[in-house]
């Protein structure tokens, strides 16, 4: 009880109230993704500081430590400094992308921390706006500095496996462990939400079919790159169209098909002022930003050096460290059979990636002059398709077992099997492979 009368106190002097009442309502809003990565956060002990006589530095050290020491996975927050000097002093670049991947995991919960802790002050639309922005910021930062570098398949690759992350390994994991956990008892949810989330991703589906099936249904000598182009833009901005909708949709029209996950949760209060939320999340967002062009200015040598393909380390490893938080807590809250917050943090996420953040970096290339399109090729289409309709039948009936997540967790490793085998052949291999083909014919001529 007093550490939650300090931490109302450090709320109010930083908000300039002092002992007084707030004013101000603050709303308890909660959305699934900061449910699930707040099953990794720590309460701190406000007596280490509660000494200190000065209110402002008092003030500071409160929210310093609710923000780096409130995770259990402060403990890579070494990362970011390390992958710093690893950068300053030239060290292996495999050795930059790897700290800076590992920087990046802590980084992403404490962002959907302070997200958390703006909506009590903003109130529940603004909160859910804020999530719905940014719920997977780390990916669009990662995007945004591949398209400056002109690294569109890095692109595609990084954003196809956020949604296949979240559709295979995420909710078949979090089906398998629920499953194992609750043998004894059924295990149901509600299928209006996974109804809506499953529409969006089948419509989103749609538009990246249409350039790739454009591509291969024009006339031989009709097709040209501009025409795919201009129909991935259409597309994108119908997407973005549809997003705004399910926001509308989830925020205030239908506003209680996305309320039953949170009746069973206890009350909480802000431990951060609105303020200092606000400022920790633009210092986050820049450190996640640097960590970022880390990441996608060694990529290339990292797969180099690991004898690893780009399309795996995008597809696969990106996705599974950026989002460890989040999907951590997926397992925890479907092992105590929560299953509504699961699929709301892996069918949420989805539909958010493929319907707000894939259309806007079609829509930003666009602006930037860089000709990034829908056609994520034949083998990335079909593997979204596969992974949309397999989720879309696993979820049809409402009920879950731990052979569902079996089977949507083997789809994920034979997917991650054919990435790993996959490699896209560089500048000019081609061309060497063809005068070596060339040679041989002469030679045999």
């Amino acid at each position: 009880m007093a550490d939650d009368q300090y931490s109302q106190e450090v709320c109010n002097l930083e908000n300039g109230e002092g002992n007084k009442g707030s004013g101000k309502e603050i709303w308890n809003v909660k959305s699934p993704q900061t449910m699930s990565s707040s099953m990794l956060r720590k309460k701190s002990d406000p007596m280490l500081v509660s000494n200190v006589r000065f209110n402002l530095l008092r003030q500071f050290l409160a929210n310093l430590q609710e923000v780096f020491l409130g995770t259990k996975l402060a403990v890579l927050f070494p990362a970011i400094p390390l992958a710093v000097v690893a950068d300053f002093y030239k060290f292996g670049r495999p050795w930059i992308f790897a700290l800076s991947l590992l920087g990046l995991a802590p980084l992403a919960e404490r962002v959907s921390f302070l997200t958390e802790q703006i909506a009590y002050f903003t109130g529940p639309t603004v909160g859910g706006l804020l999530n719905a922005t940014c719920g997977n910021a780390t990916e669009l930062i990662i995007a945004m500095f591949a398209l400056h570098q002109n690294k569109i398949n890095v692109v595609k690759y990084s954003l196809l496996g956020s949604i296949l992350s979240n559709l295979l390994l995420v909710l078949g994991t979090s089906l398998l462990c629920g499953g194992l956990s609750n043998l004894k008892k059924e295990q149901r949810y509600d299928r209006k939400q996974a109804d809506v989330n499953s529409l969006l991703l089948l419509l989103g589906f749609l538009c990246h079919m249409l350039p790739l099936m454009f591509r291969y249904s024009a006339p031989p000598g009709s097709f040209t790159a501009n025409s795919t182009l201009q129909l991935s833009r259409a597309s994108s901005i119908v997407m973005l169209v549809a997003y705004v909708s399910y926001i509308v949709f989830q925020l205030k029209t239908h506003r209680q098909l996305f309320e039953s996950q949170e009746e069973e949760e206890e009350e909480e209060k802000a431990v951060i002022g609105l303020w200092s939320a606000f400022i920790w999340l633009v210092a986050m967002t820049a450190i996640i930003a640097v960590l970022s062009e880390y990441v996608v200015g060694t990529i290339e040598a990292s797969s180099e050096s690991w004898g690893i393909s780009v399309s795996f380390i995008s597809i696969i490893l990106l996705p599974i460290v950026g989002n460890a938080a989040e999907h951590a807590g997926s397992l925890i809250f479907a092992c105590k059979n929560k299953l509504d917050i699961s699929l709301g943090v892996a069918l949420g996420s989805a539909s958010q990636i493929s319907m707000f953040v894939v259309p806007l970096c079609v829509l930003v290339a666009w602006i930037m002059g860089v000709h990034m399109d829908l056609d994520f090729s034949l083998l990335e289409t079909g593997c979204l398709a596969f992974a949309i309709i397999i989720t879309a039948f696993t979820l049809q009936d409402g009920t879950s077992h731990y052979m569902k997540g079996v089977t949507l967790f083997l789809c994920y490793i034979a997917i991650a099997a054919c990435f790993f085998v996959h490699k896209i052949p560089k500048k000019g291999e081609n061309l060497d492979n063809l005068g070596g083909k060339l040679s041989v014919g002469f030679i045999a001529a």
